[in-house]
């Protein structure tokens, strides 16, 4: 009797096996499948301009705080260095001075020995490097005579100086190396942030880098209204003030005389900082060719006579905060909730300042960045 069932076509499965011709376009769908899924994440993995734009200047930004953990570490480098010379030096003198009292005494206790004045091993006391224990001894003081009991209390008291000025420059020495460390890993912080940096800028393509400092062009004109809004209100601010105030009796008052000295000095720091205007930003510079931010207005303010600790976060506490409105020229505007940066400020809503690798001292808006990221205005002097 004939079967009635039915072949089965070619590819069905059997078992919940593939027949060879269904398993290989399924083995060619998942790979064609696979390839897609690798290719589209490749796409999606590269970074948007405004992503790298954020990134650098986030890069920026971190390689200038680390920048002042290198300046404060090489200003206390110098420091420490110079302690510890000159605790060697002083170690040396006395280390002379030391010698030439051994050698008085075993001169007199050469002298003793052969006279039988005292004991042969009065001799070896004398010359011990740690004599004290033998001359506190009644028996053998009762040999010495004044003058020897002297050298002897000169050699004491010497060698214990001495003894403290060694260990004062061993730790010294101690800390010193201890804060080299920390400047070579400060320097090499710096540096990996600037290469990364560096190559997120190499990997963009000509029309990026168009579009990036078109981005950058927007942003420059932004602050640049907003610095001009700034100059509005305090030239209104001023303007007012100057109309509400009682007329000024004969002599100037100690507020007035003050305001005077300051510009005075605030006039000098800036005639220096223009002199910098497009010299390079180097981290660590502090002039004459090249600057980073501290040190332009280190450098600026000592022009005028004012000492600046070198590093930003100990220049915002080297003088009085004032508000933003109140600022005056010579003033040192701060940014960032680090303290990382700062500038000059020249009035206006402007500033003088040393930006970033890369560029060159300039004139700029205070809000560069935006208006958060003003920390703090000190006025130094």
């Amino acid at each position: 009797m004939a079967s009635h069932r039915k072949s089965r076509p070619a590819g069905t499965r059997v078992a919940g096996i593939r027949t060879p011709a269904l398993a290989t376009a399924a083995l060619t769908s998942v790979a064609l499948l696979s390839q897609s899924a690798n290719a589209a994440p490749a796409a999606d993995d590269k970074p948007s301009l405004e992503e790298v734009e954020k990134k650098v200047d986030d890069l920026y930004r971190q390689a200038e705080s680390a920048t002042d953990g290198y300046n404060s570490a090489k200003e206390k480098t110098a420091k420490q260095r110079k302690q510890v010379d000159t605790l060697l030096d002083d170690v040396a003198r006395r280390t002379q001075k030391l010698n030439e009292a051994r050698e008085q005494l075993g001169s007199f206790a050469a002298a003793q020995y052969r006279t039988g004045a005292a004991a042969p091993d009065t001799a070896t006391f004398l010359l011990a490097d740690t004599p004290q224990d033998y001359f506190d001894q009644t028996q053998l003081m009762g040999r010495l005579t004044n003058r020897q009991k002297g050298a002897v209390d000169d050699y004491v008291s010497e060698q214990s100086a001495t003894m403290k000025k060694r260990q004062e420059a061993s730790q010294s020495l101690q800390t010193l190396n201890e804060t080299q460390s920390d400047l070579r890993t400060a320097k090499a912080t710096v540096q990996k942030k600037l290469a990364v940096a560096r190559e997120l800028l190499s990997e963009l393509t000509a029309q990026e880098k168009a579009r990036l400092a078109a981005i950058e062009k927007e942003k420059q004109e932004a602050a640049a209204r907003k610095a001009a809004e700034l100059a509005r209100q305090q030239a209104a601010a001023e303007k007012a003030a100057q109309e509400t105030t009682a007329p000024q009796e004969s002599s100037p008052s100690a507020s007035t005389a003050n305001d005077a000295s300051y510009a005075t000095k605030a006039a000098k720091a800036l005639a220096f900082a223009r002199a910098q205007v497009g010299k390079p930003y180097v981290w660590g510079a502090t002039g004459p060719g090249s600057y980073d931010c501290s040190g332009l207005t280190q450098a600026a303010w000592k022009a005028a006579g004012v000492s600046l600790p070198r590093v930003t976060y100990d220049q915002v506490d080297a003088g009085t905060t004032v508000s933003l409105a109140d600022a005056k020229p010579g003033d040192l505007v701060f940014f960032y909730d680090d303290i990382s940066h700062v500038g000059l400020y020249i009035g206006n809503g402007m500033m003088i300042h040393a930006p970033k690798p890369g560029a060159y001292v300039r004139e700029e808006s205070i809000y560069y960045d935006g208006e958060s990221a003003i920390h703090s205005v000190v006025r130094p002097a």
